[in-house]
């Protein structure tokens, strides 16, 4: 078991001395967290999950209708259906969007064929896709991050931070602490499981990304009107930074 640090929620563990072999045999004891889990999450397209909407992230509208993000290279990470990555397609960013299950990303191509859009759709885990370094003036994460294994946290942030240029925006939808498992790291790896994914606090978010970026933004989701044509949900936290 990994050595834990002090501190209370998920945050706790300290996994930076890990070679990537041993990260792997940590992936191998969390069950259900395979391309095939999700897959079948994303087979039935009409179950009640509250993303299972074609529309964007209100924050994410709400940042493009302020011009804080400008058209530029972006790319969704967990994409799901793609909604989001639609929206930025249709406000003139060029827009690469990866998921890791099969089904996700066969809804997205129907969803960016409907729309019209240009998104390069992508079926890949994260962690093995060639990201350029300082290549997009946005990452976008709507529910990716708080999916993540604790182990892989830390490489994912990592990650994030190198592929974006100087000046460049994190955008992050993820659960804050009432929306998530309530699973520590320890917990996670004494059950095998992530039991839906680890809610994070505010602190410990500013804690994992203020290192590389400039946290502009982070409030609770609002739940927009119903004739809005917008997500939102206030289990999530929406966050918004700077790379300098």
């Amino acid at each position: 078991m990994p050595d834990k640090t002090s501190g209370p929620g998920p945050a706790t563990t300290d996994f930076s001395h890990l070679a990537e072999a041993e990260l792997r045999a940590l992936d191998a004891q969390l069950a259900g967290q395979d391309s095939r889990r999700w897959d079948a999450f994303y087979q039935d397209r009409a179950r009640p999950v509250p993303f299972f909407v074609t529309s964007p992230d209100e924050s994410l509208a709400q940042w493009l209708a302020q011009g804080r993000l400008r058209p530029g290279r972006a790319i969704d990470l967990g994409c799901g259906n793609a909604r989001n990555a639609i929206c930025l397609a249709r406000h003139g960013f060029t827009v690469e969007a990866v998921d890791y299950a099969p089904a996700a990303v066969a809804w997205a191509r129907d969803g960016i064929a409907q729309a019209g859009a240009a998104v390069a759709l992508v079926q890949a885990d994260v962690f093995d896709l060639a990201l350029a370094p300082g290549g997009y003036a946005l990452v976008y994460d709507s529910g990716c991050f708080h999916h993540l294994a604790p182990h892989r946290r830390a490489s994912y942030i990592d990650r994030v931070v190198r592929a974006l240029q100087p000046g460049g925006w994190f955008g992050l939808t993820c659960f804050r602490p009432e929306g998530g498992s309530g699973l520590s790291d320890a917990a996670v790896y004494e059950r095998g499981t992530l039991g839906g994914g680890p809610g994070y606090t505010e602190a410990q978010l500013r804690r994992l990304w203020s290192p590389g970026l400039q946290v502009q933004v982070l409030r609770p989701m609002v739940r927009p009107g119903a004739d809005s044509g917008l997500f939102g949900e206030p289990f999530l936290w929406v966050m918004l930074a700077q790379k300098v």
